[in-house]
């Protein structure tokens, strides 16, 4: 279970409550508005990232190998949107846990990240293999 869900709102009553016992009104008036510029915040920062990630491909990342070298374990799915400024391709059916999210680079290689309880709990690295021998028309003459 995750507890966060539960402590945050009963931390911030709590604190309305104790602002209430030691300050009056007054108190709660500041608490209160402590609280709501704090939620306000939070959502201002996730509609920045949303809107980030609108204007791009939806599984697009610049370089698969710098996101792979990035990202942390238990990283929030905004904190990686954030980091890839894209949505991930879903790659797990709906309404399913864990969900698995794909984004790919230009080159074709790309990162699978697993999401339980929106943290993550794994990614994957997949490179294509890249071509050693170059074309004909590049290489240079013999002597």
């Amino acid at each position: 279970m995750n507890f966060q869900k539960i402590w945050v709102p009963v931390a911030g009553a709590a604190t309305v409550v104790l602002a209430y016992v030691y300050s009056g009104w007054p108190g709660v008036a500041l608490v209160g508005g402590a609280l709501v510029m704090w939620l306000l915040l939070h959502f201002n920062r996730m509609m920045q990232v949303l809107k980030r990630a609108a204007n791009r491909p939806i599984g697009y990342v610049e370089s698969a190998v710098m996101l792979n070298a990035k990202i942390k374990p238990r990283a929030s799915l905004m904190h990686v949107v954030a980091m890839t400024r894209s949505l991930g391709e879903q790659r797990s059916p709906d309404n399913t846990q864990p969900e698995v999210f794909r984004w790919t680079d230009s080159g074709g290689s790309f990162v699978d990240c697993t999401f339980a309880g929106g943290r993550l709990v794994g990614h994957l690295l997949t490179r294509l293999a890249e071509e050693t021998a170059a074309p004909a028309d590049l290489m240079p003459p013999a002597p």
